[in-house]
């Protein structure tokens, strides 16, 4: 399972569909619906959330919109909870490392994103997250 920090519009189409895919499943584990995954350190964050269920729909939502945007056909109404105004930060070692874990990916998978995403010095993130100063995240299993 990969929850990406940064924003989807970096993501290839299998990237960007395994997201989704994987979020869903993220949201089935912290509403109580499956009986795997439930201690998977990419959950962590939203575990510690004031509002897990509804930081998880926020996530889901940006996957979705990006989706539009590239005009894919996600099923919105998977996204059970209504959103949440409150983000959670990420590191910048964090962001730094999940670009070279996707530059990594992209090489074999796709040449034009991956050139896209070297060029990129400030890396965009997802709407739910806000940077702040450290290292790669202590939940990241490296």
């Amino acid at each position: 399972m990969r929850i990406w920090s940064i924003h989807p519009k970096y993501l290839d189409t299998k990237g960007l569909v395994a997201l989704w895919r994987e979020t869903l499943l993220a949201q089935a584990v912290l509403l109580g619906n499956t009986k795997g995954y439930k201690n998977h350190p990419q959950l962590n964050r939203f575990k510690e959330h004031i509002t897990p269920v509804s930081a998880i729909a926020t996530y889901l939502s940006g996957i979705h919109q990006h989706a539009q945007n590239r005009r894919y056909k996600f099923d919105r109404s998977k996204i059970v909870a209504n959103h949440t105004e409150s983000r959670i930060p990420v590191t910048n070692g964090q962001v730094e490392y999940e670009k070279n874990w996707l530059l990594e990916k992209l090489k074999t998978r796709d040449q034009i994103h991956m050139k896209i995403l070297e060029k990129e010095e400030k890396l965009d993130l997802h709407p739910l997250f806000y940077l702040i100063e450290g290292d790669i995240e202590p939940w990241e299993k490296i």
